[in-house]
């Protein structure tokens, strides 16, 4: 298996089929990755198409100063903010769920496990929407896509200590707004 920069030079040179090959290696974490920013697979697909797209046409702009796949990224994220605020229709949480195709079913599993597992699934995302964008994202790619804090300074074009002070007001938020939703859910229970 080649690596990405060889991969890249013979893309350059016109080799398609590298570049494929680029395409091959990173679509799915692309995907996933783009599915937690987007909460639509539908969004998702077309932020992974249109950032490979314009990964291919650009890719001579590539300086090789980051990983191959923190560059794509950084693409990939950018066509998905710019994709959202020209939507800024807020998709309901069960939609995002459906259209996901999210939480497969372990048939192991105790009955209730599955629908406490949704519960929590749910109770993080409806956080997570209440959030700021600036908040959300970095908790997306520190949380659940595990990215370095250098990666994330580099897609998200701010210093490292930018990501830390962001990062630890964004974790303290959400444990505010999961404490207000967990609080009401109590009190209807009660």
């Amino acid at each position: 298996m080649k690596d990405d920069s060889k991969l890249i030079d013979m893309a350059l040179a016109g080799d398609r089929a590298a570049f494929g090959q680029l395409v091959h290696r990173y679509q799915d974490r692309l995907f996933a990755s783009m599915l937690q920013v987007t909460g639509s697979a539908d969004d998702a697909e077309d932020v992974v198409q249109d950032a490979f797209v314009r990964a291919f046409v650009k890719l001579h702009t590539f300086q090789r100063q980051s990983q191959f796949f923190t560059w794509l990224y950084r693409i990939a994220f950018n066509s998905a903010l710019s994709r959202r605020r020209r939507k800024r229709n807020t998709v309901s949480l069960e939609h995002a769920r459906e259209s996901a195709g999210l939480e497969p079913i372990d048939k192991v599993e105790a009955p209730d496990a599955s629908m406490i597992r949704d519960d929590r699934v749910q109770t993080v995302r409806s956080a997570l929407d209440q959030l700021t964008e600036d908040h959300r994202v970095i908790l997306v790619l520190r949380e659940m896509q595990d990215c370095a804090y250098e990666d994330i300074a580099e897609i998200l074009e701010i210093s490292i200590g930018t990501v830390r002070s962001r990062l630890s007001r964004a974790r303290a938020a959400l444990k505010l707004v999961l404490e207000e939703i967990l609080a009401q859910e109590e009190s209807q229970r009660g």
